[in-house]
This record gives structure tokens, sequence and C-alpha cells, in this order.
């Protein structure tokens, strides 16, 4: 049973460790990580690739990616059978619970775009901005839920900043930055996932630090990590590490991250296009569709 710390024990706690051999433990994401950068930015330094230890750790980071691709490939039958474990042990409760959280994110999702999606297409072009918006954002939301990849939506995300008059050179630049750096469905729903097991394993879920933590965590794991092979199941073993939750807890979160991960990935691809239309007011001026053309297509 993991037990609730104060903001400064777990800042201090994700942030070091007492032993170099505990750098390598699932336990210390966030240090592991942070060797890796300087460790990276001291390789780049010295010759990057072409060194001697940028080839050892090229070919290294091969083999990993094909270890990781071979163990994947029967990971789903190993997550169903300890699921399946989980739910003899833990009974209906946890099947209530993942409803209930489920009932909570959706809505919470449909919520954010009722809201504020509108609001920044006012701010970024007016009642012309929204009205554009309105028309033009369905197409890429649809493709975003049913694919679940921000990448598989970004030629339908081109199509609708054409249709809405973003410059192309904006859209070529903030759409595919988007797909790794707009995550705010999956902030959303790393939020949800960390009370989710404050919840499951009775700890206090109060405090204003826990809170300042929690997203915190929450930004960290969706934002930093989106761009790495696995991020999502990475993002999830950091918000286990960090908040001291038992092993118990990963496969718990990694099956609630596969229910949240459609709406996630709606909000995240189709914020994209309104993210365009915001850097196209910042740059061009508030006047700007009145000076773009419209893509006929």
């Amino acid at each position: 049973m993991g037990e609730a710390q104060t903001a400064t024990q777990m800042i201090v706690g994700s942030l070091t460790v007492s032993d170099f051999p505990e750098l390598w433990s699932k336990s210390h994401m966030l240090p592991l990580i942070i060797f890796a950068i300087i460790t990276g930015f001291c390789v780049a330094s010295c010759g990057g690739e072409n060194s001697p230890v940028g080839k050892l750790l090229s070919n290294l980071n091969d083999i990993i990616m094909k270890f990781v691709g071979v163990i994947m490939t029967i990971a789903p039958l190993g997550l169903g059978a300890y699921f399946a474990n989980l739910i003899g042990e833990f009974g209906p409760q946890l099947l209530s619970d993942y409803g209930r959280s489920m009932v909570v994110y959706y809505p919470l999702c449909l919520l954010y775009v009722v809201i504020f999606f509108p609001l920044y297409a006012l701010f970024a072009g007016g009642k012309t901005g929204l009205r554009r918006m309105l028309k033009h954002i369905l197409t890429p939301a649809v493709t975003a839920f049913a694919t679940q990849s921000s990448a598989a939506t970004l030629p339908v995300n081109k199509e609708a900043c054409d249709r809405i008059g973003v410059p192309k050179d904006v859209s070529d630049l903030v759409l595919p930055m988007g797909c790794t750096m707009h995550m705010d469905g999956s902030v959303l729903s790393s939020i949800v996932k960390i009370a989710f097991l404050f919840g499951i394993f009775d700890m206090p879920f109060t405090g204003v630090g826990t809170y300042a933590m929690a997203i915190a965590v929450a930004i960290l794991s969706a934002f930093v990590l989106s761009g790495a092979p696995g991020g999502g199941l990475v993002g999830e073993m950091l918000i286990v590490s960090m908040f001291g939750f038992p092993a118990e807890a990963f496969p718990l979160i990694a099956t609630l991250g596969f229910l949240f991960d459609p709406a996630a990935t709606c909000l995240n691809a189709a914020g994209d296009t309104i993210a365009s239309m915001i850097v196209t007011r910042l740059v061009e001026g508030k006047h700007w569709l009145e000076n773009t053309p419209v893509s006929s297509r």
C-alpha cells in the first residue's frame, strides 16, 4: 500500500537517487531521464553519432527497439491475463471504478471542447474564426477519435487549416509540432489516472501540494514523453513511480489509458487546427482572416 507524500518529498524523491545503481530501477524514471539527457548532450559534444560511444549507443538503441518490438507482439496476451487476475483479486469493484472514471473523463473532454475550443477560436479569428472552426473541425476530430493517432490525422488537419484560411507556412510548422507537443487531452487523462490510483489504493487525494504535483506530473507525462516510442506507457510508469504507488498500479492505469485514448487523441489532434489559428493570429495580427485566401478544396 502506498503512502501519501508531501510535495517537497515527492519532488526530491522524483529527481534524485541516493545511490547510482538505483538509477536503473523503474521506480526512478525521472532521474534516469535526466541522466539520459545529460549523457546525450555530452556524447553529442564529443563527436555525436560518429564517435565510438555514439555508434555503440545507436546500435544499442536499434537492439532495444527490436527487443521491445518482439515483446510487444505478445504483450496484449500478457496484459489481458494479468488484468483477468486483477479482476479475480479485486472483484467487480475494479470494473465499477473503470466505469466511473470513464463517466468522469468523457464528459470532461466534451465540456472542454464546448467551452474552450470556441473561446480559442474567438481569440484567434473572432466570430468569423469561430464559424470556420465549427464548420471544419468535425472531420479532424472524428478521424483522430477513430484512428487514435495524431500523425494519421495530420493530412486531415492540414486540409481543415487550408479551408479555414490558415497560411500554409504556419500550418506546415504548427501541425507537425502539435503531434508531439499539443497534448491537452493527454494531460486531462493523466489527471484522471492519478485520481483513479489514489482512490484504488485508499490514499488521500487532498492538499494544495498534492494537486500541484498532480498537475506537474500530468503535464510532464503527457508533454515531455509524448515524442518517445511507447511514450504513453512511459508516462504511466512515471506517474506510478513519482507518487509511490505499488507495482500493480501500472497495468491498472495502462488499461485505463487504452480506454481514454480515443477521446484524448481527439482533443490533442483537433486542437492542433485551433492552435494553428492562434499562431496565425499572433503572427499576422487579428485581421488575418481578411487577408488570407481560403482554399476552395
